[in-house]
C-alpha cells in the first residue's frame, strides 16, 4: 500500500484551500499513491477555537462536499479519507470522516466519538459524539481503522478497531500550540507555551499514537495541519498547528515524517504483511486477560 498524507495550511477561504488540496491529491496519485489521507476538517479553518453559531453554516454544504470529493477520488483513482462537517439534522452536527473508494462510491463513514472542550478547542459546542461505534471500513486497499484527532488519546478506540480487524489505524488531526494574546496576560496560555512544555506536548502526541501501533501490532497514519490560524473571538491570538504528520509501522518505528511548518505530501509504503509477522512474535492479543477488564466499562474504578 502506497499512502500519501496531505499536510496543509488553511488558505483564507474554502475555494482556494480545496483547489490546492485537489491538486495535491492529483500529484500524489500520479506518484503512485493508492490511499490518500486528508487532515481534520480540511476544507476550512479550524473554526472550533471559539463558539460562534455562524460556523454552523459550513455544514450546510455537506452533501455537496461529498459529491465533490467523490469525483476527486474517482478522477484520481484513489481511496480517499476526508474529514467533513456533517449536518445530520437541524441542531445535530458531527465531525465526520468519509472514506471514498476508487470509483467514487462511499466505502464508509466514521463520526468522531471523543469530543474535546478545552481553551482553543471548543468542539462540544459544534459536534455531537458519534453514534456509529468503532467500525473499520473495508476498501480495495485494506481494512481501515479510521478515527479522528481527540480519539488518538484513547487506547480503547484503537484497541476496538484492532479487535474488529482493522489493518491500519488512521488519524486525521488538527492540533497545535495556543498563541497567547499580545495585549494582555493569559497565564494558562503562557504556561503552555514555554519551549519545554511545547516539547512535552508534541512528544506526548507522537508517543501516544506510536503506542497504539505497538500495542495492537498495526501500522498507523497521522496527518496534521500546519500554519497559524486566528482566534476570531480575540480571547487568544490563535493556534499554530505543529504539523509533524507521520507514518509508523507495526512496532512503532517511523516510516515517514513531515516537517513542522510546511505544506507537503508525505509518502510512505506500508507492508500489511509485516503487521501479521509482528503479531506472531509479540502476541499481545493472545495474552489479553479479558475476564479481568470489567472495570473498563466504568467511568472510574472506585
Amino acid at each position: 500500500m502506497k499512502v500519501a498524507l496531505i499536510q496543509q495550511q488553511y488558505h483564507n477561504n474554502k475555494q482556494k484551500t480545496i483547489e490546492i488540496t485537489t491538486n495535491m491529491i492529483k500529484e500524489a496519485s500520479q506518484n503512485g499513491a493508492n490511499l490518500i489521507v486528508l487532515q481534520e476538517l480540511h476544507q476550512n479553518e479550524y473554526f472550533c477555537q471559539c463558539e460562534d453559531t455562524r460556523f454552523f453554516e459550513y455544514a450546510e454544504s455537506f452533501e455537496d462536499d461529498i459529491n465533490y470529493w467523490s469525483k476527486v477520488a474517482k478522477e484520481s483513482n484513489v481511496v480517499l479519507v476526508t474529514s467533513l462537517f456533517e449536518k445530520r439534522a437541524s441542531g445535530l452536527y458531527h465531525n465526520t470522516a468519509v472514506v471514498f473508494e476508487k470509483d467514487g462510491s462511499i466505502a464508509g463513514k466514521y463520526r468522531k466519538m471523543h469530543i474535546p472542550d478545552d481553551p482553543g478547542f471548543y468542539e462540544k459546542f459544534y459536534f455531537t459524539p458519534g453514534d456509529m461505534g468503532f467500525e473499520p471500513i473495508d476498501t480495495s486497499v485494506g481494512r481501515l481503522g479510521v478515527l479522528v484527532c481527540w480519539d488518538q488519546w484513547y487506547p480503547e478506540a484503537a484497541r476496538i478497531m484492532a479487535l474488529k480487524g482493522a489493518e491500519v489505524l488512521i488519524y486525521p488531526t488538527a492540533i497545535g500550540y495556543l498563541e497567547c494574546p499580545k495585549d494582555k496576560v493569559d497565564e494558562l496560555c503562557e504556561r503552555e507555551n514555554t519551549p519545554d512544555e511545547k516539547r512535552k506536548m508534541l512528544n506526548a502526541w507522537i508517543n501516544i499514537q506510536r503506542s497504539h501501533s505497538i500495542a495492537n501490532g498495526l501500522p498507523l497514519i497521522s496527518v496534521n495541519r500546519v500554519g497559524s490560524e486566528k482566534d476570531y473571538s480575540g480571547v487568544l491570538e490563535g493556534i499554530k498547528f505543529w504539523g509533524h504528520s507521520f507514518v509508523c509501522g507495526a512496532q512503532g518505528e517511523f516510516i515517514a515524517t513531515a516537517s513542522s511548518d510546511k505544506e507537503e505530501i508525505l509518502y510512505a509504503n506500508i507492508d500489511l504483511q509485516q503487521a501479521s509477522e509482528v503479531r506472531k512474535i509479540w502476541p499481545f492479543l493472545r495474552d489479553r486477560r479479558i475476564e479481568e477488564y470489567n472495570c473498563l466499562l466504568q467511568r472510574y474504578c472506585d
